[in-house]
């Protein structure tokens, strides 16, 4: 075995028996799902009971708001002074003024701010009653205004689709999710590559290392090992999201009679929407629950799946070995955390102005910016992986290609630039390293 895979398989091999990695890579997954479902699960729960009470200036709502297991409704016709708001037993204060129906406006007071929930509740209730006034004062049939109201609901179309419905824009969502994760993972294994140089650095272990194998071969054993590491947990990751989405996903199909009638939610909602509006009768949220499954597995099915883990692999990769090389320079010419803050910037403002722009990418795939930081080799991984999820990418395979070869290219000219810095300032100690010095280095013949 040669001396740059005795390197790769340390670097590889200590890691991953670290039970930290074990634990991350098992739970990891379910971590985040959960962790996101109990942030909203949190954010909709009340700390108790919400005592509001309604300063009905405009005397419209007095008795007329529908309260819940924790929402109470008390009614006052003059406005509470803050002092006496702030000793009360009330919780909000929302005061109602007399021109309400011209001005559409109130103004709510809180002692702590109430949960989306209660927001929701308030707002939704007094827009009913106030809907309900209007329609008297203009002498309007509430049974005709149901009929002929209307929540437009757009629909976006391809025409190159032949009249097959679009959803560009959640697939860019995917794929901007995609890009935020080789963000993560750049960050996340390439800072461990530094750190892993300034330790080695500062135990003066590296002496040793050096006496048996070149400083580049050091360098690259210790790059490609930590993106084993990354890609290994990373596989593992996308088995288990599989699993469990393939699981979810067979449910909510079972649960919604098989795949064809799921597409066929929205035409079978719009129908019963218009026998109950005869009726006068809202559609209740169940159906509207289920024309979002629905269209959540049409944009499942239209996904390019395998060709995203693909290609995600190549620009997680790709940019990961980027971006490690810099960061391996980086703990080479420094011996503690603390002096990589002058070399941190350029290094990580590319990654930021490409989240930025993945964002703008999700609303309009082919901007110019979209177009030129999805080449430009230290943006690409990111701002590629939405149009991508879009099929935007394969639309222009030309563009596709250079990006993937200026990738290439870059990662390449970068480890050799790095590989100049790294054999210099892995031996050196005790001097804070200047851009000077740093390119000097660069043409330093040894």
């Amino acid at each position: 075995m040669g001396k740059i895979q005795l390197i790769i398989w340390r670097e590889f091999i200590t890691r991953v028996r670290k039970p930290s990695f074990l634990i991350m890579t098992i739970l990891g997954p379910l971590l985040m799902v959960g962790g996101i479902a109990l942030v909203v699960f949190l954010g909709m729960q009340e700390g108790g009971i919400q005592n509001i009470v309604v300063v009905d200036k405009a005397q419209l709502l007095t008795n007329k708001l529908k309260e819940t297991d924790d929402l109470k409704f008390f009614y006052e016709k003059t406005e509470l002074s803050d002092s006496a708001f702030k000793a009360s037993p009330y919780t909000v204060m929302v005061d109602v003024n007399p021109l309400v129906l011209e001005n559409n406006t109130i103004q709510v007071f809180y002692k702590n701010l109430p949960s989306l929930n209660t927001q929701n509740h308030i707002t939704s209730q007094i827009e009913s009653v106030l809907e309900r006034e209007k329609l008297r004062v203009n002498n309007v049939d509430p049974d005709t205004y149901r009929r002929i109201k209307t929540a437009l609901k757009v629909q976006l179309f391809d025409i190159d689709k032949q009249g097959k419905r679009s959803y560009e824009q959640l697939k860019a969502g995917i794929g901007f999710a995609f890009g935020y994760l080789i963000f993560l993972f750049i960050f996340l294994y390439g800072v461990q590559v530094m750190r892993g140089v300034m330790e080695e650095k500062q135990n003066r272990v590296v002496e040793v290392l050096i006496s048996s194998v070149k400083p580049f071969q050091l360098m690259m054993g210790k790059i490609v090992g930590v993106a084993m590491v990354g890609l290994a947990q990373f596989l593992l990751w996308v088995a288990i999201s599989l699993i469990l989405g393939s699981f979810g996903m067979g449910l909510v199909k079972d649960s919604m009679g098989g795949a064809a009638l799921a597409k066929d939610v929205p035409q079978v909602t719009a129908q019963l929407q218009e026998q109950l509006d005869k009726q006068g009768v809202k559609l209740n949220e169940t159906a509207e629950t289920s024309e979002q499954l629905g269209v959540m597995l049409e944009v499942w099915d239209e996904l390019p799946v395998t060709w995203i883990l693909l290609l995600f692999l190549f620009y997680f990769l790709g940019g990961y070995l980027l971006y490690s090389s810099l960061f391996a320079a980086m703990g080479a010419a420094v011996d503690s955390e603390t002096d990589t803050q002058q070399f941190m910037l350029p290094v990580t403002v590319p990654m930021i102005i490409a989240i930025f722009i993945a964002q703008t990418a999700v609303y309009n795939p082919d901007g110019p910016a979209v177009f030129w930081c999805s080449i430009i080799p230290f943006t690409s991984p990111v701002v590629m992986m939405v149009r991508i999820a879009t099929g935007n990418a394969f639309s222009h395979p030309g563009e596709l290609a250079l990006s993937m070869a200026l990738l290439i290219g870059t990662f390449i000219f970068t480890t050799w630039l790095a590989g100049r810095i790294y054999r210099t300032g892995i031996l050196m100690y005790g001097k804070k390293v200047t851009w000077k010095e740093l390119g000097k280095w660069l043409f330093y013949k040894g």
